[in-house]
């Protein structure tokens, strides 16, 4: 008898972690590659980070947690809405996450029902709709361009019919554009009025060039809110998120977080509690992300590759190659066996599009993002 394997599991791949994998294996082999291909700091961890670590290995028992997380983490991140936001957070509210991942597997269990239609932006992060066709919620496709500023608008929700629930994100990934706070409160309020259970991404909060980002949470209370310790805060293997719950999703995503998760890891819980005294270092970060944006723009503009979406936050550029190839994967390939340089294919983030753009990542250091600039500048007129 032969066994089956079920559907569930027949997502697309993460092509972003395909071309790591690539990437990887040539820089095993001796190659000198540079990674703009992942959505990772160039960073490790702040110092007082992990200095509670060490004291927490040698001091603490490393065990299970609250299926919500501490107390003292949830109170921190409470307290960070009313520093960062002036927003009063119950920490009742708080939900600490293995990582921004697993919230949204626990968002999306607790909100929709299979069968549920839930909009998302294309271009956009592709675990949103690969997690929602994996737990059979239908994924409807938003396309948004330069017109709606890469964002859905409630204009553009108005012509796709019914809708259970909207997934947004500001900024966003892979575009880096960001949502108004007029328009997210104008988003907000749609979603309100037609019962749409609204998903707001804030992971990039904190990463931004011009204006700080707007949280949703401004506008009540009704929407799943999602941040992440992962890029903001240069935590990315910690594997430590968080989300704000509507008091009518607690108890479920409560049930579900026990049992999927049993708890988020307790010693990242311990280390993340010294990382809201940081933000000088952080916003150092910050600093080097936008000489980097800079120097992209300024290496692939001399090139002839001058349209982009607009980079208002987040760590990415996402370009328009399609003056070149309509082949954005093969055009990947060939960029890393010719150059050493990694970067991701628009497919992954729009799969109606996305064979003309390319998504750089600009998170690393700017020696490497300025050796990455120097081999396209040559590299991009020899293509074709």
């Amino acid at each position: 008898m032969t066994l089956r394997a079920a559907r569930r599991g027949l997502v697309p791949p993460f092509i972003a972690m395909d071309v790591l994998r690539a990437a990887n294996e040539r820089e095993a082999a001796g190659a000198n590659v540079i990674h703009l291909e992942v959505g990772q700091p160039g960073t490790s961890a702040p110092q007082a980070v992990l200095e509670a670590a060490r004291s927490a290995l040698m001091h603490e028992r490393i065990g299970y947690t609250d299926a919500l997380g501490i107390a003292p983490l949830r109170h921190a991140i409470a307290a960070h809405y009313q520093a960062q936001y002036g927003l009063a957070v119950d920490p009742s509210e708080v939900v600490v996450t293995t990582g921004s991942s697993a919230a949204f597997l626990l968002a999306f269990l607790a909100a929709f029902e299979a069968g549920d239609r839930v909009g998302l932006a294309v271009p956009g992060y592709p675990a949103y709709r690969n997690i929602l066709t994996a737990l059979d919620i239908e994924p409807v496709l938003i396309r948004v361009g330069e017109n709606a500023h890469y964002q859905p608008t409630p204009e553009l929700l108005a012509d796709l019919g019914a809708l259970d629930g909207l997934i947004i994100a500001s900024p966003a990934n892979p575009t880096g554009t960001m949502i108004a706070s007029a328009e997210l409160a104008r988003l907000a309020g749609y979603c309100h009025d037609q019962g749409i259970r609204l998903v707001s991404d804030e992971i990039y909060h904190g990463i931004t060039y011009e204006t700080a980002a707007a949280t949703v949470r401004a506008f009540g209370q009704e929407a799943v809110v999602v941040n992440s310790f992962s890029k903001y805060y240069s935590m990315t293997g910690w594997r430590l998120g968080w989300m704000l719950v509507p008091p009518d999703l607690a108890r479920s995503v409560e049930c579900l977080a026990q049992n999927f998760y049993i708890s988020p890891p307790a010693l990242s819980q311990l280390a993340a509690l010294a990382v809201f005294g940081c933000r000088a270092e952080l916003d150092g970060h910050v600093a080097r992300y936008r000489a980097n944006r800079d120097l992209l723009i300024r290496t692939l503009s001399a090139a002839g590759l001058s349209r982009f979406a607009p980079a208002e936050g987040a760590f990415y550029l996402y370009v328009d190659v399609s003056s070149l190839t309509r082949d954005s994967e093969g055009f990947c390939r060939r960029l890393l066996a010719e150059t050493e340089v990694a970067v991701t294919s628009g497919l992954d983030f729009d799969p109606i599009d996305g064979g003309g753009w390319v998504r750089f990542s600009f998170a690393g250091s700017t020696e490497d993002v300025s050796e990455a600039a120097r081999r396209l500048a040559d590299w991009l007129p020899r293509m074709g």
